[in-house]
């Protein structure tokens, strides 16, 4: 008798243990809704490059000098790397208003250092598409020679080839056999411009 007391009190504590497991585990799992998609996380946004402010060279109004324009150029964290941030810069097409000096379609092949010489490979462009002229020429070759010598302290002449080879001129003027040094006599001050700076004035 006390045995079969025994098993039905176990009978009845086990179907507790299963009501309140049923009323309060399994029901409000069955009974609950689905949970939501998570919102896609937004993707963070790509961090700007680096840039620094730099002096570019352009024709002036007269058409007889350069001018110097303030503008951003990608960071290079080398002086060779930085040395060809600036010229890609000045090769690129000029922004509005100003004129290019370097001829459309010329390219950077290469460039690089020996001690504080820069040695700018640019692509024929340079000189097949020259209108020739001598100061034509003269603007071509130091709106090259100043950007670097201007903007890099590490860079105090510059020598220029076309296609991987050095040349005598690009059009018959100006002797490009050795390398050249910044030539300030051929910059303008642009008078106030809102994006250009003076540049240095010229040396007698």
């Amino acid at each position: 008798m006390k045995r079969y007391r025994a098993a039905g009190i176990a009978a009845l504590v086990v179907a507790g243990f299963a009501v309140t497991w049923l009323l309060f585990v399994a029901l409000p799992r069955w009974t609950a809704p689905e949970p939501a998609d998570p919102a896609p996380a937004a993707e963070a946004p790509a961090e700007a490059s680096r840039r620094i402010h730099a002096r570019l060279f352009y024709v002036a109004p007269s058409g007889a000098r350069l001018i110097t324009v303030e503008r951003e150029v990608e960071f290079g964290d080398t002086p060779t790397l930085q040395a060809r941030r600036l010229v890609e810069a000045q090769l690129a097409p000029a922004p509005q208003a100003h004129i290019s000096a370097i001829p459309d379609g010329t390219k950077l092949r290469n460039l690089y250092m020996t001690g504080a010489v820069a040695y700018v490979d640019v692509t024929g462009e340079i000189s097949r598409g020259h209108t020739g002229g001598s100061l034509a020429e003269i603007l071509t070759v130091y709106s090259l020679v100043n950007v670097l010598t201007e903007n890099l302290p590490a860079v105090t002449s510059v020598q220029i080839l076309i296609d991987g080879k050095e040349v005598d001129t690009l059009a018959g003027h100006v002797d490009l056999r050795r390398p050249l040094q910044r030539s300030p006599q051929w910059v303008d001050d642009p008078g106030g411009a809102p994006d250009e700076t003076p540049a240095a004035q010229a040396s007698r």
